[in-house]
Formats: structure tokens, C-alpha cells, sequence
């Protein structure tokens, strides 16, 4: 297991110039229980670092290029070899898209400033992706993960974030040898309030000679400069020299004018036994159960507030005793988080299934039981066999027919009896997996609230219709594919994945099953009536025609029988012919020896209506466009591709008049749907994938 973390660009993971993220990640990694796997990257100029993982990306800089894209481009190529399991990235919400495109690896992301500052989060799309493209995301505190979630609603990401506050070393003080110091730590600037402390501790040393003051840090940028006999200032020091002051120091102060994402300063301050005094500024009042708080930063107000805990020996010693006695961030406390996340994902990474592992399933379609039996060769049933036959316990829901049967005047929609059932199911039957046929109504709230309860649960959804700008309803089914897709961990669609323009997590092309139970027939061993079969379900739910519904694919047809002179055709579904549903469809099916697979819109690669599985399962010559790409899967002999309506007429010709070819084909495209497209190879192919297996398939070119 191999764990990659990766610092900021200008992030110095060198021992004199460390700033906040690098001091965080060399502490907390030598508290990990995976401390042997992880390595630390990032850039410095130094030749000392924090930890001994850690390894430097060297870079030639230039003024005409991005030195950032060239650190991001150089980790990513040293990554393809290594093969992390998880990449931790550390303050770079911008990095994730390019990594996630380029390396198979999980990601853990953490933000240690304002989100909403960062390039790459900005916008509530780029923290949508994020939360769809990151494993998990750690804040540094909750006002961190408010911002984040601004306009966003957490309760439907609870598994996917959590607080990961900055930590320090728990060490022993002795209260009672505190000395008289009042310290300053962080950047001499006026967003760090350096202004107001200086014109207050001025006076207070000029009150009080038997105090003294020191502060630490610099600022280049800004020249803020305060003097005093018993103030004593020191340029950047290592952390070490930091936690060794605060040690000995009674007093410290925080007084930031910007908001602080946490603040480091305080918590170190806090955890050696200061009397902190901080402003209500972002994420500081996190630091420390027992804040002093400078309510508006005035230099007068703080002058007060230092004086009074001087003063009053009794009452600063008592906060000192409290901030000391309260502090629980440990490196080994904050670790153990992390850790624990870690664990989670691995898990996730490393379940195996073996040959006779059985499954808890809990299988939500529509299986159109209030149809009596009419749609009974729907895709719910063969994917549902395939499981069953795979020996996993299956438990079926049918949302549309339960949605039907349960609308009330209180849910007229049926909608909220539907979700309650859904929840309630999970919790009693704890599944292993959840699997989603077109379930629109089953609320993306319950998958993840199902997900926090139950951390091993997966959840897929497999999805029939076409996804494609020149296809029919387009817009419709491309939202009804993304509603689910951040609750999922896998969508399998009937479309070829690299044609969608439109991202999904971890899509994979699933073919339309053929099962046994169902595709019996054997056209190619039989003498037939009619030469072509052709049939499109108009009102699948009416169960006849709409008055003045016309089809696009009517008007091929129509030129299709004028150029085929002589060619007996059955057809239904269109010129007025009611469609054929159930048993009297496969009745229909059985008098023809070949059919023409044609879809609705333009030819998709790989896209095909659930029409296909039923035409090549039970021994038709099938004809198909040969931009559907499916050529990929079958041979000439197999299955028959044609480019336009004259192609397709003159094959149809051919084959109609040659019996012993037309059978010959027929069969070994039966035989191989059967064979490699069959219920059971993508019952096991959709849990496989969603667990992360990479195992072959014949059709799977992932």
C-alpha cells in the first residue's frame, strides 16, 4: 500500500522556512500507523527537510511558462511508475482534475485556508467536482467546511468530508515555572493584527518593567517596527524554538484582522499552558475551549485585556490551568482521524471477491408487476436473473409499481413512502450493494445517508437509454444519469463511455443482456412466414399507439419497403399497427427469420435499445448501422452491418434469398450473445466493476 502526499508548490518542507501545511504533514505522518508507506513531495531549495520520506520535485523555472504546471506535470509523471493507492493533496483543489485524468489512484484532498479563495473552489461547480472526484475531503475546521459547503448542502456528502484540525505535541509543563512573556508568532503584518499588538504592548511594558515581550516573525512586505528595552524580536525560527518559548511564556496573543482558517499559533499557545488571547476571526475560537477573546481589535481594548491578566494572578493562572488541562489535538489524536479514513479506503480498494462470495443485493427497478405480465422481458428481470443465478441474495424492489400502488392524498407522488421504504430496507437488510435501475424517485438524500451508516456499502446504477447531443431526450436522460452519479460508485450505461461530453465517476459500457430464461427461441432452426421483423414500443405504459404520435423511423421504413420490393415484413408499432408486448411478442418474433435493429436518433457507438438483446437471443439475422461501432464485438458472420438505407436494402435482399447463409450467421450471433452477452457475465461484470476488480470481460475495454 502506497500512500502519496503532495505539498503545494511554494509549500518549504525545509526546517528554517516550514510554513503551517508542512509542519502539519511531518508531524502527523510519524503518528501513522502507515508512516512505512507514505512519502512526502514538494519543492524547496533546501537540502535539509522535516522527515526523512520526504522527496523533492526539482524543476527548471522559467518566466515564460508556469512553474506550478511544470511541479504538477513532473509529480504526476513520477506517480505513473510508483502507483499510489492514495494521493493526499494538501491545499490544491486545482490539482485534482489533472491527476484524477492521468492516475488511478484515490484521492484525499485537504483544504487548510478559505475554500472559496482557492483556485479550483471557487464556484459551487468546482466544489461539486471535487466532492464527485475526491475519495474524501479533510478541513482544518468548521468554519473551513462552512465556507466549502456555501450554497451547497452538506447532509448530502456526510461520508465524504470530515474536520481534521492541526495538531501539536503533548508535552509536560509545569505551570507554576511560567515567566513573565508575553509572545507574538506569526507574520509582523496588519493581517495578523502585528499593528495593534505593537502599540499596545508598548505601553504595557512601559506599566509593567518586570515584563517582557518576544516576539517571532518577519514580514519583507510590510515594515511594521516597535521598540522597546524589554521587547525582544527574532527573525523565522523552527518550530522547535516556538514550542520551547510558548513552554516558559504566560501569555500569548493572536489577534488576527483576517480570518484564520484555524490558527496554529493559538492551538501551540494553548496546548503548553498560555493565556491565549485571540480575536473572533474564522476558525481561531476552534483552538481552544477556554478563549479570551478580543472582541474588536482596538489596541486599547487589548492593552486592557493583557493588563488584566497581569494584574489578576489568580485569573490568568486559572485560564493557563484550563487551556493546558482541555487540549486534546495530539499528533497521535489527529492521526488516528486520518488513519481512519485511510482504512476506510483501502478497504474499499482491496475487497475481493472470490469465486463463492455471495452478496447481499438489494436490486431497485421497475419490474412492472402492475402490468400483468405484459413487459415481462424488461432489462430489471434479466439483470435481476443474472444475480440470482450467481447465487447472491437478491432482494427486489419495484419503485415504480410500489410508487403506483401507495399514492395517497398526503404523497399524491407516492414518493415519500417510496424513500421511507427504500431507507428502512437498507437498514433491516444491510445490503452489501445497493443496485439502481433508472429509480428517479429513490432521493439521492437516502443513498447517502445509507452510505454513512453503513461505510462498506456500495451502490451502482446501470442506465438503458441514449446519451448522446443528436439523440432523443438528451438533456432529460443526461440529468436523470447525473442525479445519482455522486451517491454511485460505479454507472453503466448502454453507451460507449468516451462519447459522452459530460463527465460521470467510474462509468463502464454494459451491453443489453440476453438471458436463457427469457431469449429461447431459435429462429435459425426453423422455416418462417415473414423475411423481416421490425418493432418499436409506442406507449410502453398505455400499451397501444398515441393518436397522432409519429416516429422518425417511420419514414426509413417506409422507403425501406419500396426499395425491397417482394420482402414480407412484420411490423408493429407504427402505420397504425398496435405494438406487441409479452407472450404474444415472442409469438410474433418466432415467424421471421432475420430483423433490423434500428434505435432512435443518430447511430451511437455502442448504443442499441434492449431490442437487440431479444432479436440476437433468440436467432435472427440481425441488421445494424455499423456507426454503432458493434463491429468492435462481432464479425460479419456473426451480425450484419450496413452503411445507409440502399446498403441495408441490398442486404436484405441477399439474405432473404440465401437460406443456408442467413441461418449459418444467424446462429453463431446467437451463440456468441449467448455466450459472452448473457445475463449472468453482466450481473457479475456490474459487481465486479463497482467493487473495483479488474477482471476480463469480453466487452469491456476499460
Amino acid at each position: 500500500m502506497k500512500i502519496a502526499t503532495l505539498l503545494p508548490y511554494k509549500e518549504d518542507y525545509s526546517p528554517r522556512f516550514s510554513g503551517a501545511v508542512s509542519i502539519h504533514v511531518s508531524k502527523l505522518y510519524k503518528y501513522s500507523k502507515f508512516k512505512n508507506n507514505i512519502t512526502i513531495w514538494g519543492n524547496t531549495k533546501s537540502k535539509k527537510f522535516l522527515s526523512k520520506n520526504y522527496k523533492n520535485i526539482s524543476i527548471d523555472k522559467s518566466f515564460l511558462s508556469s512553474n506550478n504546471k511544470k511541479y504538477l506535470s513532473k509529480f504526476i509523471n513520477l506517480q505513473k511508475n510508483q502507483e499510489p493507492d492514495i494521493i493526499e493533496i494538501h491545499n490544491r483543489p486545482n490539482y485534482v482534475n489533472e491527476i484524477c485524468e492521468k492516475i488511478n489512484s484515490k484521492i484525499i484532498l485537504y483544504f487548510h485556508n478559505n475554500p472559496l479563495n482557492i483556485s479550483g473552489s471557487k464556484s459551487v461547480k468546482e466544489r461539486m467536482q471535487l466532492l464527485n472526484k475526491c475519495e474524501y475531503i479533510f478541513f482544518n475546521s468548521k468554519w473551513t467546511k462552512n465556507k466549502f459547503f456555501s450554497k451547497i448542502n452538506e447532509n448530502n456528502f456526510n461520508s465524504k468530508f470530515g474536520i481534521c484540525f492541526q495538531s501539536t505535541k503533548k508535552i509536560n509543563v509545569n505551570l507554576n515555572s511560567k515567566k513573565n512573556i508575553i509572545t507574538f508568532i506569526g507574520k509582523l503584518n496588519s493581517a495578523k493584527g502585528y499593528d495593534v499588538f505593537g502599540e499596545s504592548i508598548i505601553k504595557i511594558l512601559d506599566e509593567f518593567p518586570n515584563w517582557k515581550s518576544i516576539v517571532v516573525g518577519d514580514e519583507p512586505r510590510e515594515k511594521i517596527i516597535f521598540k522597546h528595552k524589554n521587547l525582544k524580536l527574532f527573525s523565522f525560527k523552527d518550530n522547535n524554538f516556538v514550542l520551547n518559548l510558548l513552554k516558559k511564556s504566560s501569555i500569548s496573543v493572536a489577534c488576527s484582522r483576517w480570518e484564520e482558517p484555524f490558527g496554529r499559533t493559538s492551538l501551540e499557545a494553548c496546548s503548553l499552558g498560555c493565556a491565549t488571547i485571540i480575536t473572533n476571526k474564522g476558525g481561531l475560537t476552534e483552538t481552544t475551549q477556554h478563549p479570551i477573546i478580543l472582541k474588536l481589535l482596538d489596541s486599547n481594548l487589548l492593552y486592557k485585556l493583557i493588563k488584566k491578566l497581569i494584574i489578576n494572578d489568580k485569573l490568568r493562572k486559572k485560564v493557563q490551568r484550563l487551556n493546558y488541562k482541555s487540549f486534546y489535538l495530539s499528533h497521535e489524536y489527529v492521526s488516528k482521524i486520518i488513519d481512519k479514513i485511510r482504512d476506510k479506503i483501502i478497504d474499499k480498494s482491496t475487497f475481493n471477491i472470490k469465486k463463492n462470495t455471495k452478496l447481499k443485493i438489494l436490486h431497485i427497478t421497475n419490474f412492472n408487476f402492475r402490468y400483468f405480465g405484459r413487459l415481462q422481458y424488461n432489462t430489471g428481470i434479466r439483470i435481476n436473473n443474472g444475480f440470482i443465478r450467481e447465487g447472491h441474495n437478491v432482494l427486489s424492489l419495484s419503485d415504480r409499481d410500489l410508487i403506483s400502488y401507495t399514492k395517497t392524498i398526503s404523497d399524491p407522488s407516492g414518493t415519500k413512502y417510496l424513500n421511507k421504504l427504500v431507507k428502512s430496507t437498507i437498514e433491516n437488510f444491510v445490503p452489501d450493494m445497493v443496485i439502481l435501475g433508472h429509480a428517479d424517485r429513490v432521493k439521492t438524500e437516502v443513498l447517502f445517508d445509507a452510505k454513512e451508516k453503513f461505510s462498506n456499502l456500495k451502490i451502482c446504477q446501470w442506465f438503458l437509454d441514449p446519451i448522446s447531443k443528436n439523440g432523443p431526450d438528451y438533456l432529460k436522460n443526461k440529468d436523470r444519469l447525473l442525479d445519482k452519479n455522486l451517491s454511485c460508485d460505479a454507472s453503466f450505461i448502454t453507451t460507449s463511455p468516451d462519447v459522452l461530453d459530460f463527465k460521470i465517476k467510474n462509468p463502464f459500457y454494459m451491453p443489453n443482456p440476453c438471458d436463457k430464461s427469457l431469449d429461447y427461441l431459435e429462429n435459425f432452426n426453423k422455416n418462417h412466414y415473414y423475411d423481416l421483423f421490425y418493432a418499436i414500443s409506442h406507449g410502453v405504459h398505455r400499451g397501444s399507439l398515441r393518436p397522432g404520435k409519429n416516429d422518425e423511423r417511420e419514414l426509413l421504413i417506409s422507403k425501406l419497403k419500396k426499395k425491397t420490393s417482394g420482402i414480407k415484413y412484420d411490423i408493429y408499432g407504427m402505420f397504425g399497427i398496435q405494438p406487441v408486448w409479452g407472450n404474444e411478442f415472442l409469438e410474433k418474433l418466432s415467424n421471421s427469420k432475420m430483423a433490423l435493429n434500428l434505435s432512435r436518433g443518430k447511430p451511437l457507438k455502442y448504443y442499441s435499445s434492449d431490442r437487440i438483446a431479444q432479436l440476437m437471443g433468440n436467432g435472427l439475422l440481425t441488421f445494424i448501422h455499423k456507426d454503432t461501432k458493434f463491429s468492435d464485438f462481432f464479425n460479419d458472420d456473426e451480425m450484419i452491418f450496413y452503411e445507409n438505407i440502399n446498403d441495408l436494402a441490398n442486404k436484405i435482399l441477399k439474405y432473404s434469398k440465401d437460406d443456408k447463409r442467413w441461418r449459418k450467421i444467424a446462429k453463431k450471433g446467437h451463440s456468441k450473445y449467448h455466450k459472452y452477452f448473457n445475463s449472468n457475465l453482466v450481473a457479475r461484470f456490474i459487481i465486479e466493476r463497482t467493487y473495483g476488480l479488474n477482471s476480463k470481460f469480453f466487452w469491456d475495454k476499460t
